[in-house]
This record gives structure tokens, C-alpha cells and sequence, in this order.
């Protein structure tokens, strides 16, 4: 009973985490700018310059949290608790996420993405 558990709750982390990750190209608009979003609009109301960082903020860690979520549920699907190493496996969420963000963020400065005019900096 205890592996059953194990394997669902790994099939769910896995499709909830791949819901949240990169991976998915429509998972931005429906999930990830939204959490974005909310987070900013929770760190403008401490500071209105808050606004933009805070959204990317927000948006990496969406990312983070699927990719770790899609790596935790993997290993309970895969792997014995014997063969997990947690900590190469949060450095490698946390790196491929931080890159993924570095990347998109890249190419709005670049501007080769657009973004909606709510999010312009204003002078």
C-alpha cells in the first residue's frame, strides 16, 4: 500500500510540475504569468517599484517549483529512496530554472519577446 501511495503521489507531482515547468509551451499563459503576476502585484503594494522584479520573481519561481516537482515525482516513480540525492537534484532545478529565466528575461531586453504594455516600466 505504502509503494502505491509512493507512485501517485509521484504521478501527481510529476503532472503538476510539468503543468508549472518550462517545458510546456502553453503553461506560461495559464499558469506561470498569472503566479507571476500575483506575486508582483503582492510586492507592489509594499513598494510600487516592486512591480516588474517581483513578477520575474515570480515567474522563476513557478519554474523552480515545477522542475522540482517534476524531479521529486520522477524519484518516487523511479528510483529507491537509497539512489535520491537531494541536494544535486535541487541545484540542478534551481540551475536549469535560473537559466531558463535568464534566458526569456534576455530576450524581452532584446526585445525578440514583447510583453504587455501593464508591464512596461513607465519613465
Amino acid at each position: 500500500m505504502g509503494n502505491l501511495f509512493k507512485k501517485l503521489r509521484g504521478g501527481a507531482m510529476v503532472g503538476i510540475g510539468y503543468m508549472l515547468s518550462p517545458l510546456s509551451w502553453w503553461n506560461d499563459l495559464v499558469f506561470n504569468l498569472p503566479i507571476a503576476l500575483a506575486f508582483g502585484y503582492g510586492l507592489k503594494w509594499l513598494n510600487p517599484a516592486w512591480f516588474l522584479p517581483g513578477t520575474v520573481i515570480g515567474y522563476w519561481l513557478s519554474n523552480v517549483l515545477g522542475i522540482l516537482m517534476m524531479q521529486m515525482g520522477a524519484m518516487d516513480l523511479l528510483m529507491n529512496q537509497e539512489q535520491r540525492q537531494f541536494k544535486r537534484d535541487l541545484l540542478l532545478g534551481l540551475g536549469g530554472s535560473t537559466l531558463y529565466t535568464v534566458i526569456i528575461a534576455a530576450l524581452v531586453y532584446f526585445h525578440v519577446l514583447g510583453i504587455p504594455e501593464f508591464l512596461a516600466v513607465q519613465p
